[in-house]
Formats: C-alpha cells, structure tokens, sequence
C-alpha cells in the first residue's frame, strides 16, 4: 500500500492545500507561515514515513505527524482568537485535525504492533 492510499494522508493533503488557500491574504505572515508549515508537516511525514523500510520507521514518522495535527489544531484555535481566522470555517478545519490525530494514533498503534 502507498501512502497516496490513504484516507489520512488525502485528507491531510486536502487540509493542507485549504490551509494555504484560505490564508494566503492573511497580513500576520508569521502567524500564517507557522500554519501552513504544521499543516504540510502531517501530509509529508505520513509520506516519509510510509517512504521508510521497517514499521517502527513509518510508526516514529506517523507519531511526527500526529504531533504536527495537533501542533495546527492549537493555532487554528488561536487564530479563531485572534480573529485571524472565520470562526465557522475554523471549528471545521480545528475538527479535520482533531480527527486526523485519531487516524494518526490508530495507524501508529497498528504498526508498533506490527514492528514489536
């Protein structure tokens, strides 16, 4: 199986292209930077990860993009804040990242089994 087939990763990768979309105007570019960068971190480590040879890899890789899930969760929520961010549109994208941390979490659990 390829990372592409994935339900979590198209989902991350769809999250993170919003991300960039949805915040390309935005003035705070440290801000708008530090979240598109967690938001592309999950996609990409999902990828390094699934790129690796043995399932206690791809499980480290998996738990960097777990940490990155929740890294972009805490600032959309900052930014709702802040008032960077429309609220409405926020909460969804704030729940995308809640939910892709449990995909994380399950697929971690599955390959630590598989590696230990």
């Amino acid at each position: 199986m390829s990372y592409e087939d994935l339900d979590v990763w198209k989902r991350s990768a769809r999250l993170s292209v919003t991300l960039y979309q949805e915040t390309k105007e935005l003035r705070d570019f440290g801000f708008r930077d530090q979240l598109t960068r967690s938001g592309l971190s999950v996609p990409s480590n999902i990828a390094e990860g699934y790129e690796r040879d043995s399932d206690k890899e791809i499980a480290r890789f998996l738990t960097i993009a777990k940490g990155s899930a929740g890294e972009m969760r805490t600032q959309i929520l900052i930014g709702i804040e802040a008032g960077y961010l429309d609220k409405a549109t926020a909460k969804r994208w704030a729940e995308e990242a809640k939910q892709l941390g449990k995909m994380l979490a399950a697929l971690i659990q599955r390959h630590k089994r598989k590696s230990g």
